[in-house]
């Protein structure tokens, strides 16, 4: 790893970590390792997920910044924009390889996933189904998204 890239990436930690958006808590997953961080997000009070807590992985490719990070959601959340398997990816413009610059803080990437509890992008889905619901009967999407703040995500475990 070049060194501009670790000394970047130490840089960015220590934004992201004593300068997080709201609600959000940043560490490294293990010390010896700047490329994973463990991200935790409490569900925006004006959201569905309101009231949960989400742990997220993210990880840094080796030739960061001309790549983009990772994210894993490893809290369930039904949501259109993250998958709904065991990795949990999230689908984010700003992520995709042909729409990543360089010069994209970490602190821009968590805030836009923050926004994203807020206001699902449903034309940018990963899951259609829940994307047609979240369309179609938002009432029974809600539904289903608080029920699975209350089985997956609930700090009170």
């Amino acid at each position: 790893m070049a060194a501009g890239s670790h000394k970047r990436i130490v840089k960015e930690l220590t934004e992201c970590s004593n300068d997080a958006p709201a609600g959000m808590r940043v560490q490294l997953v293990d010390e010896s390792n700047v490329h994973a961080w463990e991200v935790i997000i409490d569900g925006p009070e004006q959201s569905v997920y309101a009231g949960g807590q989400f742990k997220l992985l993210l990880t840094l490719p080796k030739d960061y910044p001309f790549k983009p990070p990772v994210l894993n959601f490893q809290t369930k959340i039904y949501h259109p924009n993250v998958s709904n398997d065991d990795k949990g990816l999230m689908c984010l413009g700003m992520l995709r390889p042909d729409e990543w610059k360089p010069p994209n803080k970490l602190g821009a990437v968590l805030l836009m996933v923050r926004n994203l509890l807020i206001e699902p992008n449903p034309d940018d889905a990963v899951e259609g189904g829940i994307a047609n619901q979240y369309q179609q009967e938002y009432k029974e999407f809600e539904k289903t998204a608080k029920d699975w703040v209350k089985r997956y995500a609930s700090a009170k475990k």
